[in-house]
């Protein structure tokens, strides 16, 4: 089953949000044709209000006139319904079990080191702890888990960008970002040496290459958002 035009997908999204390169990255995969809808977060549109009533966030997925929410769920959507097309899940029931593990674990863990980095703006010692838990921790656990999961191919899902690929590599645009903001690089290619191989290659890649932001772009997004945390913040004290 494929989409036979732009109207029968729709995406709700923005383009500063790895939730929505998901989504984007999933659909690139399967070949299929999409309307991408950019929304303002400052004012979201009715649509949106309609789609996602519990959240009210993005992405979402509307399919013909049916929406699917959290970007997870979005991605395992799209596989199950174009399953004729590369599988982004595996096909075995524990490696898909084991790739839905170390995707809740990036969206605990890794999401909270690099948001409060983020929000620790230039405050060295709230950020320090962050710091260390990326990069003692987080990258530690997911080097062991591609070596584990790759069989020593250049991706998580092989030879093709699969689910832990998609969920950990939409966030690296952000890193980037952090490594720009605090003058230190992250993925350090001698610490993380695989790690750092498969960010190359995951860049690289035809379904992923046109759906990440500018860094520079999102530098100026991710500085906006540091004052919008710092003035919520004094306002609170």
């Amino acid at each position: 089953m494929a989409a036979k035009s732009s109207d029968d997908l729709k995406l709700l999204g923005g383009w500063f949000s790895p939730f929505a390169t998901r989504v984007k990255i999933a659909l690139n995969i399967k070949g299929l044709e999409y309307e991408n809808i950019e929304e303002d977060l400052n004012s979201k549109s009715d649509l949106l209000l309609r789609s996602n009533p519990v959240h009210k966030k993005i992405p979402v997925l509307i399919h013909g006139e049916k929406p699917i929410c959290e970007s997870s769920i979005i991605v395992e959507y799209i596989d199950e319904v174009w399953s004729n097309a590369p599988s982004i899940l595996p096909q075995d029931a524990y490696d898909r079990a084991i790739a839905r593990f170390w995707v809740s674990y990036i969206d605990d863990k890794l999401l909270a080191c690099l948001k409060n980095i983020l929000a620790g703006g230039e405050d060295e010692e709230e950020k320090k702890p962050h710091f260390e838990q990326l990069e003692e921790e987080v990258l530690v656990r997911l080097e062991e888990a591609f070596n584990k999961c790759s069989y020593g191919k250049p991706f998580f899902g092989g030879n093709n960008v699969g689910f832990i690929d998609i969920s950990f590599g939409c966030f690296l645009p952000f890193m980037r970002v952090i490594e720009e903001l605090n003058g230190k690089k992250v993925l350090v290619d001698d610490k993380f040496p695989a790690l750092a191989n498969w960010a190359a290659n995951f860049a690289a890649d035809s379904v992923v290459i046109e759906t990440l932001p500018e860094i520079d772009k999102l530098v100026l997004f991710a500085k906006a958002l540091q004052q919008k945390w710092a003035a919520a913040k004094a306002a609170a004290q």
